[in-house]
């Protein structure tokens, strides 16, 4: 059985504190988003000023749409659904296709598609099409052999492609780690989860300090050995995997890196090499962010954020607003908001009535905190910037409508899961 079983049996799922009678319409789990959104639009709007081109109303909007399309979802019970999740991943694969033939550039990167009344970003449904996915290729399957992991693995490797070229980064990265936590629940050894994470390492170590590569691609050999039946097989495999990454990583990095990109992975060490270039961002959000002291400045009173020190504050630097206009208090509060959304989520996945739901609600979660910390690190100089969005915050409303039909998941799952206990 899954890694949910003894979650449950360990800690119990503190049942007592979702009180059914309020319904799901003032659920934690909506409000908690709702809420995040709020704050969000005054930022917004203060970031952009002028009332009629700010985008902080479509952003309001798009959120309490967003809102009630969840609570809908809520009543659609999961497992009628499992017979449109192949489809609906295989649509995602075309969109993402597309995109390098009719998509929409913005900023040297070609993300969008205009379908004429809308345009919507592929690469933010992809993320939950993956989920969805990879939740029903791992339903009541454990992953004890090599020949297991093969279809999981190939139902990121398909969707990752084609978003790493578009190039975005960011999303790719998401992923990697959506589908790393997953397996884990599934129960696959965390040692060849770790041999998978550890690729990026390999990267790493090949660009910056290749010399010890002598001493960690047999620690990659190691890790092999001590968790497969088939040791010397695997720990070759293993092995050759990383050298072959090792060997690619000088190619990736040129041919499948844009400049600006490769500025971000290296300024964020040190952004005063190129303080009125690639590492501007990053000097701007850490004087934003400082400048809040404990209580900020007030909503709509931040002067860096009112004069667009940052470019395009209202999406991936949207925190930076956050810190200045609310100060160290307003982010505790923000910081707060979404671990209990993760909490919950995390408590729900353990009682799930399926291994089917149990990997979606997981799959959310692991999404949600990914980008949130991600985005955090970058906004405060200890990540570089990867074009990673602060969930329910960060403008884009492909990115926000996906996030509350996910959330309206959840409620389903939690829906189904209690009236089974009933």
């Amino acid at each position: 059985m899954f890694r949910r079983i003894s979650l449950l049996n360990k800690r119990g799922f503190l049942q007592k504190n979702d009180n059914s009678s309020r319904g799901f319409l003032f659920s934690p789990l909506l409000i908690i988003p709702l809420f995040l959104v709020i704050i969000s639009g005054f930022l917004i709007k203060s970031i952009q000023g002028n009332y009629l081109v700010s985008n902080y109303l479509s952003h309001i909007l798009t959120g309490f749409f967003g809102y009630f399309l969840a609570f809908f979802i809520s009543y659609i019970p999961l497992e009628r659904l499992k017979k449109y999740l192949l489809p609906f991943y295989l649509c995602t694969l075309i969109s993402l296709f597309l995109i390098y033939f009719f998509g929409i550039s913005v900023s040297g990167a070609q993300r969008w598609l205009n379908l004429g009344i809308f345009s919507f970003q592929p690469s933010e449904v992809a993320k939950l099409s993956t989920v969805l996915t990879l939740a029903l290729v791992l339903d009541k399957k454990i992953i004890s052999t090599i020949k297991d992991s093969v279809l999981p693995l190939l139902v990121v490797v398909f969707p990752w492609l084609l978003i790493f070229f578009q190039p975005d980064l960011g999303t790719s990265l998401v992923l990697l780690v959506l589908t790393g936590v997953m397996l884990y629940w599934s129960q696959m050894p965390l040692e060849w989860i770790l041999i998978l994470v550890f690729f990026i390492v390999t990267s790493i170590l090949y660009l910056t300090l290749p010399t010890l590569l002598i001493f960690w691609i047999p620690f990659i050999g190691y890790l092999a050995y001590r968790s497969s039946k088939k040791k010397i097989i695997f720990s070759a495999l293993a092995i050759s995997l990383h050298i072959l990454v090792a060997k690619l990583t000088p190619i990736l990095w040129q041919f499948g890196l844009k400049e600006y990109q490769k500025d971000r992975l290296v300024l964020f060490l040190d952004p005063n090499r190129d303080p009125l270039g690639g590492g501007y961002h990053l000097i701007q959000s850490q004087i934003a962010i400082g400048s809040g002291g404990f209580f900020g400045t007030g909503l709509l009173k931040g002067k860096l954020t009112n004069l667009q020190f940052i470019p395009e504050q209202h999406t991936d630097f949207i925190f930076s607003a956050l810190g200045e206009e609310l100060g160290f208090m307003g982010c505790i509060v923000v910081l707060f908001s979404f671990f209990y959304l993760i909490k919950k989520l995390i408590n729900i996945a353990t009682i799930a009535r399926s291994d089917f739901e149990s990997l979606i609600v997981i799959g959310i979660a692991s999404t949600f905190l990914f980008q949130m910390i991600i985005n955090l690190f970058m906004t405060i100089g200890l990540g570089p910037v990867t074009g990673i969005p602060l969930p329910f915050m960060s403008y884009g409303r492909t990115s926000l409508l996906i996030n509350f039909i996910s959330i309206g998941f959840v409620l389903s799952i939690l829906k189904r899961s209690r009236s089974l206990r009933n």
